[in-house]
């Protein structure tokens, strides 16, 4: 008993291995993470943090070192009644360290960072909005390659039916029932039906190879590729993330309005210096002196003609033009979702005609079996039937395969 379990274990775990699956789900999932376009948004995080710590920098003290040797062509000469004064070097030598510490910006360097976070949320949003709209591209690659499994089922199954024909008619033969040569129809049918499944086989592998180099995952012609159950809301609101891109870059014009109001505040900054000179600042002393000074300093742009104001109008008129391409962008996917209602409307009606065409084949297949048994028809005549069921069954497959992808797509399109 304990032997059987081990073996049902390892048969369970050998089937496993070799029909691995995948889903529509999986192979979104794969592309979002594994696509090297996901890579931006770190790589756009990491360069954030460096702007933001440059921005931090303007409230740390900033420190200057000056050095500077001259020689003058003329100094300040005194009066003889002052003629006791040593004269001034034409040589002067200087040497300072100066600190400033920003006091007061009008709020300037926080409206910087919080620009800079706009920024980077409205990057990072269109790196979504780019990986978003490669579900399409999958869409296509994996009910394509549906579609290519489906149709190499109903292959088989058209093959299995011949074979088992072949082997009726050959008893025929043998028993002088049916002609000698009715097997060679059935043979030829077989071999067509091998070059058929090399192209399938050929097609199937292209489609492969394209989707996994677009996920990032090694696929193989084993590979079971799940039916999606998908279910499509006709009314539902748009979700999509480019809705939240042009509501994030509405953001980031108000933080560069913010910032723009703000650049033209008073700017209060303390310093200090301290240096070592001849002279210092003691004019009438020629000698090397240590000296310094400590202050604070106001600079304001009291006027600049407007300029800042234009700039804010301008940042306004950016705001209308992304309003005007949100509803752009509403406008054509709406569009795009009639078209895609229409169609998933029209596969339906099809998939409806085609159950009732295929019932007829089958009869219609019954019969010329029962006929050919007889030896009433040729074995070509019995093809001809077999291979008109077998298409009518693969137009129902590709009419299935062709209204999951037009929900698919409705749904990415809708944003679900």
């Amino acid at each position: 008993m304990k032997q059987l379990l081990i073996i049902l274990l390892l048969s369970f775990g050998w089937s496993s291995v070799a029909q691995e699956s995948i889903t529509l789900e999986e192979c979104y999932h794969l592309v979002t993470a594994n696509y090297p376009l996901a890579k931006q948004s770190q790589l756009l995080d990491a360069q954030n943090k460096l702007d933001v710590e440059v921005i931090s920098t303007s409230k740390l003290p900033q420190i200057y070192l000056d050095a500077q040797a001259t020689y003058q062509s003329d100094v300040l000469q005194f009066p003889l009644a002052m003629s006791g004064i040593e004269p001034l070097n034409k040589d002067q030598y200087r040497a300072t360290v100066s600190v400033n510490q920003l006091i007061y910006n009008g709020g300037a360097t926080d409206a910087s960072l919080d620009l800079k976070s706009a920024q980077l949320h409205t990057k990072q949003k269109q790196v979504e909005v780019s990986l978003y709209q490669l579900k399409q591209q999958i869409n296509q690659l994996y009910f394509s390659i549906l579609l290519a499994q489906e149709s190499q089922l109903l292959l088989k199954a058209k093959q299995t039916q011949v074979e088992a024909k072949l082997k009726e008619v050959q008893s025929g033969i043998k028993y002088g029932v049916m002609l000698p040569t009715s097997d060679r129809i059935l043979e030829a049918e077989l071999l067509k039906i091998g070059q058929q499944f090399q192209e399938l086989e050929s097609n199937k592998m292209s489609l492969l190879e394209t989707l996994s180099s677009v996920i990032s995952k090694p696929l193989t012609t084993e590979t079971l590729f799940q039916s999606p159950l998908l279910e499509t809301e006709l009314q539902a609101d748009l979700n999509r993330p480019e809705l939240e891109l042009f509501q994030l870059k509405k953001e980031e014009i108000q933080n560069s309005e913010s910032l723009l109001s703000k650049q033209n505040a008073p700017k209060l900054l303390g310093f200090a210096t301290g240096g070592y000179g001849n002279p210092g600042l003691n004019m009438l002393d020629n000698s090397f002196q240590t000296f310094y000074t400590v202050g604070v300093k106001l600079n304001w742009n009291v006027f600049d003609w407007n300029a800042n104001k234009k700039q804010r109008e301008s940042l306004l008129i950016n705001k209308d033009i992304v309003d005007n391409e949100t509803e752009v962008f509403k406008l054509n996917t709406n569009i795009e979702l009639h078209q895609q209602q229409k169609e998933i409307h029209k596969m339906e009606t099809f998939i409806s005609s085609d159950q009732e065409i295929i019932n007829l084949r089958k009869e219609v297949l019954q019969s010329a079996d029962a006929q050919l048994r007889n030896g009433v028809i040729t074995s070509s005549a019995y093809i001809t039937e077999l291979t008109n069921l077998y298409e009518d069954e693969n137009t129902l497959v590709k009419h299935e395969i062709q209204l999951q992808l037009a929900k698919a797509n409705y749904n990415v399109i809708k944003g679900q």
